[in-house]
């Protein structure tokens, strides 16, 4: 295991007293054994494409919040070759363990087992992460802007989560249902209907609340990146018409006859945006779209640090080399002052012309090394 950080000291920098002080792997994707140590400011991952830098960066999101933003497939994590692989680091003083093998995840807060994720979950730090893919929030489909909300929203409200659970094996059944016979067994199908409804409404009215805290802040944040040149709004849409989503999936029985899948419900909603009025993934242009999904992530941030009482660990993927000066000032003066920032990028000249405080690590083919 090696680490080798090179130091800023110019501009100025007070930490939150929350931070990821380090980070060991073991038989993570490409990384036989690894050891990162992190600044409280900002850690740069710096080297060619394809060298472990993102993957760094998943590692760190894996390990506080149980997710990635790059798979769903958690045999990915495991080092070709290997049986399992285990990501340790210390949150404040909070030592965590995330472990995978092919069929069992283990996790462990300061050496003490957890058998559920939610209590792992309250030793951890809310993330925000930035990445190329967030152009998807503006022109590609509803599932990319209900993941933003049930990333933002799992990390605000305790209830969410299980109510997302829930309901996703409730349609899973629901829909097996549907699909099991040829004369559909109603009564059945009508059961797990009432689960999706009585999940689904405290879904959809945690999301309607989220996008009520989001708003005001898209709106500012739009406003400062595009330089006030230009107007964005955002607003939840229902995947269901009506004040009862029970009701209305008796409504919908012949439809879900013929397509013999459940025709409606949260699953199916959106988040609308638009740019000076219209519809962004339709009208805006691609400066317009990447503006506006700054925003968003910008808004997620600061409705993250209200909710907590302290900045979220912010992990930006080589967002910054494709934007332009102004944009790239605007996103780092509306990130949350204190936050920890780690941001991998394949070069540092924009770097040094932000004055950031902070340190530099070099990877390369899985390996952290001098520059």
């Amino acid at each position: 295991m090696c680490a080798v950080t090179r130091s800023w000291t110019s501009g100025k920098f007070i930490a939150s007293s929350l931070m990821l002080k380090w980070m060991r792997l073991k038989d993570y994707r490409c990384f036989e054994a690894a050891e990162v140590p992190f600044h409280a400011g900002t850690t740069l991952l710096v080297g060619r494409n394809a060298q472990g830098k993102t993957s760094l960066l998943e590692a760190a999101c894996l390990l506080m919040r149980l997710q990635s933003p790059r798979t769903n497939a958690r045999t990915d994590f495991i080092r070709f070759g290997a049986k399992a692989c285990v990501i340790e680091g210390r949150w404040n003083e909070a030592r965590l363990r995330f472990g995978q093998s092919a069929t069992t995840r283990r996790l462990a807060v300061n050496e003490g087992v957890c058998g559920r994720s939610g209590d792992y979950l309250k030793s951890t730090a809310r993330v925000v992460w930035m990445d190329h893919a967030d152009m998807n929030l503006a022109r590609g489909s509803a599932e990319y802007r209900r993941r933003y909300l049930d990333f933002t929203a799992a990390q605000l409200f305790p209830a969410y989560l299980p109510a997302l659970r829930n309901y996703e094996r409730a349609l899973r059944s629901r829909n097996f249902l549907l699909k099991r016979d040829a004369v559909i067994a109603w009564k059945q199908v009508d059961a797990y209907g009432a689960q999706l409804a009585a999940h689904g409404e405290v879904l959809a009215r945690l999301r309607a609340e989220l996008v009520e805290r989001l708003a005001p802040h898209v709106q500012h944040a739009h406003a400062a990146v595009s330089g006030a040149t230009e107007d964005a709004a955002i607003a939840y849409w229902r995947g269901f018409e009506g004040n009862s989503m029970e009701q209305a999936l008796l409504d919908a029985r012949a439809e879900e006859q013929r397509v013999r899948s459940t025709a409606l419900g949260v699953h199916r909603d959106d988040v609308r945006l638009e740019v000076n009025g219209r519809d962004a993934g339709a009208f805006a242009s691609e400066g317009q779209q990447r503006t506006l999904c700054l925003a968003l992530k910008l808004a997620q941030a600061r409705v993250l640090e209200d909710g907590a009482g302290e900045p979220p660990l912010l992990l930006l993927d080589d967002i910054f080399g494709e934007l332009d000066k102004r944009r790239r000032a605007a996103l780092l003066e509306h990130l949350p002052k204190h936050a920890q920032k780690i941001i991998t990028t394949t070069f540092t000249d924009w770097a040094d012309e932000e004055r950031f405080q902070g340190s530099v690590i070099e990877v390369e083919s899985g390996r952290l090394a001098p520059r």
